[in-house]
């Protein structure tokens, strides 16, 4: 083994390439390469991480892991944005959420506190007015200021800010783990961030994993500048949401949404396009009364990687004794959770090679 420990990623999704800068401010000496077969700039159904809304709008009501990995990925977000300016892709706007049944119905609160666990996090939660409710609207939140991403940009920055960290970015697809290691036989620890594709790798064929197929519509930003974000569904996640995300840096509009789990189509279904934008026009006065005035930019389709249990944040030891850590299965939280999915996922790395440093 060389003098520095030399680290391998297995994708390059937001949470690879999250996972590879984490490991870089830990061991700034060391060797880290991402291998992947999509990289920013692909537009492959295979690859997750463009076809994001995104936000920061927590899903998570664990009182535990699942809360701890968004709030470090909020505060990290803060420090990006500070540090490196709206460049990255980042941009912080408030937001509107309403749903349709009552709010013990919704999975909002955290059961140990029957609190929401973020309103402190996101600078204040208000209750929004009846006035502010649009049709059939059970009750709705206000919150004050959270975060909305440009996936095309962030990812850019991501993979060019691992450039300039010295880590190697090679484009390569292995079936396996074990054939990843043969090629790199110095690997000190291996990180697999392959999202769906640990459902294929013929030595994980985590059988747990399944796609949530997402479609959204692009569209121009329109003359009434949208001045939040907007969110409406029956509950905390279902099927039958919508949203309306304006991206910032001229991304235009992301309205959304669907959740069909265990469908793997990539082909965008026009009859569920044009439910979304009428129900994005109902939900956002700035957008128009009429769908059929947006100007739609593109269709899009994602596949999301669920995992029946959730995310997998999880030390492996391999035959070979490399320490192997899973991190995938993310569902629709990959970009709110990425910094601090990625932390846990190099914390477990420093504890497992800590341990073997004293056998």
């Amino acid at each position: 083994m060389s003098a520095e420990p030399h680290f391998l990623v297995l994708g390059a999704g937001v949470i690879g390439l999250t996972t590879a800068l984490v490991l870089r401010e830990q061991y700034p000496t060391s060797n880290i390469t991402v291998v992947a077969k999509h990289f920013p700039g692909d537009r492959s159904i295979e690859y997750t991480s463009p076809w994001a809304g995104a936000n920061w709008c927590s899903f998570a009501n664990d009182n535990g892991p699942l809360e701890r990995y968004d709030e470090v990925t909020f505060r990290r977000f803060e420090e990006i944005l500070e540090k490196e300016g709206p460049e990255c892709g980042l941009g912080r706007m408030g937001m509107w959420g309403v749903w349709d049944s009552p709010v013990e119905d919704t999975d909002l609160l955290t059961p140990q506190t029957g609190k929401i666990w973020y309103e402190e996090l996101v600078g204040g939660i208000t209750p929004l007015s009846e006035k502010d409710l649009p049709t059939g609207a059970v009750f709705g939140i206000d919150v004050k200021s959270t975060f909305r991403i440009n996936t095309q940009v962030y990812l850019q920055w991501l993979q060019a800010r691992a450039l300039n960290k010295n880590i190697s970015l090679i484009r390569r697809h292995y079936p396996s783990l074990t054939s990843l290691l043969s090629s790199f036989p110095n690997t000190t620890a291996l990180f697999n961030c392959s999202a769906l594709g640990s459902l294929s790798l013929t030595d994980v064929r985590d059988t747990s994993l399944y796609p949530t197929r997402g479609q959204t519509v692009l569209v121009a930003e329109p003359e009434v500048p949208i001045p939040r974000m907007y969110i409406r569904s029956p509950k905390r996640s279902d099927p039958d949401c919508a949203y309306v995300f304006p991206r910032p840096l001229g991304g235009g509009v992301i309205l959304g949404g669907s959740r069909e789990e265990g469908d793997w189509n990539g082909e965008p279904d026009m009859a569920l396009a044009e439910k979304i934008m009428k129900s994005c026009c109902e939900l956002c006065p700035e957008l128009g009364p009429r769908w059929q005035d947006l100007q739609v930019i593109s269709h899009n389709v994602g596949l999301r990687p669920s995992r029946k249990g959730g995310v997998r944040v999880e030390l492996e030891r391999w035959s070979n004794g490399v320490p192997v850590v899973h991190n995938y299965g993310h569902s629709g939280a990959g970009y709110q959770s990425s910094w601090g999915t990625a932390e846990r996922a190099v914390e477990l790395v420093k504890e497992a090679l800590a341990a073997r440093a004293k056998l």
